[in-house]
């Protein structure tokens, strides 16, 4: 069995690639299987495939930028009309050299060239989107695909017959982690509730800023665990610890990223999270039955945080306070507000488990390991 991955632009399409990955690797047993994964260069996503045992090929792809239009003009005509030709030509020949069986697309700007190259091979072709809403490449897909899997029910643009909602695929391990070991890990002191907040790798700084405006007042009644962001730590570490007291001080625990390894145990000692609403985030939450306030990002591409956000709010498991008009104070009062009723964080908690898709991987892996009966 030889299964061609394709996908990229972000975390949120590598990271339930190798969920999927992970599921069909446990349930082909012993039987030959060679995992690829085909897309553009992105330095860190190599680097967590190429740690599964996944093969790495690059080809050119490119995007459609719809945020300042004008200015995105000659980039947008050099992708489209250029890097993506050029793309499905290297697809098609690696493709055409490596044969393989099935190709998995997450959708992306990178999962074009492939996807594209693939049909036009006649290779079977799986899609899966994230998202409430499609993304552009998706859409543009699904007339190629023979199964295309959704996350959140009722999404739109795709043709019912070949529709199936299996959830998110998110790592199983998230699942694993232990309260205790996340008090060894970040230090924690114990005796309040735990709050984790993630602010991502975009726009992470705004939720850095306005947290800081509040730190030392939070720090009074609740231990935070801080993702900051690679590129912000040094700066908000150094200005969280002006503002805040000495006595304070040890129940903040800023950190730059939260790896596989560390990111379950924080999942598991936190009483709420807070977060983006990329749909890997708003499922691994789920799947814990973790409460979380969700802060959209305000630019993501079609507001599919947005629409994410309040996808999931719907279902009772969370509550959406969007950025253009969250203030500093208003976002700890609505925390206090939670944190202090019990009763509707046991709610949220119930409503998240009912939403959570934890099998999504394995349903996939499923679907494809069938595939070659």
């Amino acid at each position: 069995m030889k299964i061609l991955f394709t996908g990229g632009g972000t975390g949120g399409h590598i990271l339930p690639i190798i969920a999927v990955a992970r599921e069909t690797r446990a349930l082909a047993g012993d039987r030959p299987l060679e995992l690829l994964y085909m897309g553009p260069k992105d330095e860190f996503s190599e680097m967590l495939l190429s740690q599964e045992g996944i093969k790495v090929y690059r080809i050119l792809s490119g995007k459609v930028r719809r945020y300042e239009p004008l200015r995105s003009l000659s980039k947008n005509l050099l992708d489209v009309f250029v890097k993506v030709p050029l793309g499905i030509v290297q697809a098609f020949f690696l493709i055409f050299a490596l044969s393989p069986d099935i190709i998995f697309s997450k959708g992306g700007y990178g999962s074009v060239p492939s996807a594209v190259a693939g049909w036009l091979l006649r290779v079977p072709i799986i899609l899966h989107e994230s998202d409430a809403v499609p993304g552009l490449a998706n859409r543009i897909m699904k007339g190629f695909a023979s199964e295309i899997f959704v996350s959140f029910p009722d999404t739109q643009y795709f043709p019912k017959d070949k529709v199936a909602q299996a959830g998110n695929p998110i790592r199983a391990e998230i699942l694993t982690g232990s309260a205790k070991e996340a008090k060894r890990l970040f230090g924690l002191k114990g005796g309040r509730p735990i709050l984790l907040i993630m602010g991502g790798s975009q726009g992470a700084q705004r939720i850095n800023d306005m947290l800081l405006i509040v730190l030392d007042e939070a720090l009074k009644d609740y231990e935070i665990i801080h993702q900051t962001g690679e590129k912000n730590f040094a700066q908000v570490k150094a200005e969280g610890d002006v503002v805040t007291r000495k006595e304070q001080r040890p129940f903040w625990h800023p950190v730059a990223f939260l790896r596989e390894t560390d990111l379950r145990h924080a999942y598991a000692a936190a009483d709420l999270i807070v977060s983006r609403a990329g749909s890997g985030s708003v499922f691994e939450i789920a799947a814990l039955g973790k409460p979380s306030v969700l802060i959209p990002l305000s630019e993501a591409a079609q507001n599919h945080q947005i629409e994410n956000a309040y996808a999931y709010q719907r279902t009772g498991a969370c509550i959406v306070l969007e950025e253009n008009n969250l203030t500093p104070h208003f976002f700890l009062e609505r925390v206090r507000y939670l944190l202090s009723d019990k009763t509707e964080l046991q709610k949220m908690s119930q409503a998240a488990l009912n939403f959570a898709k934890p099998e999504a991987a394995r349903v996939i892996a499923q679907y494809i390991i069938d595939s070659f009966k």
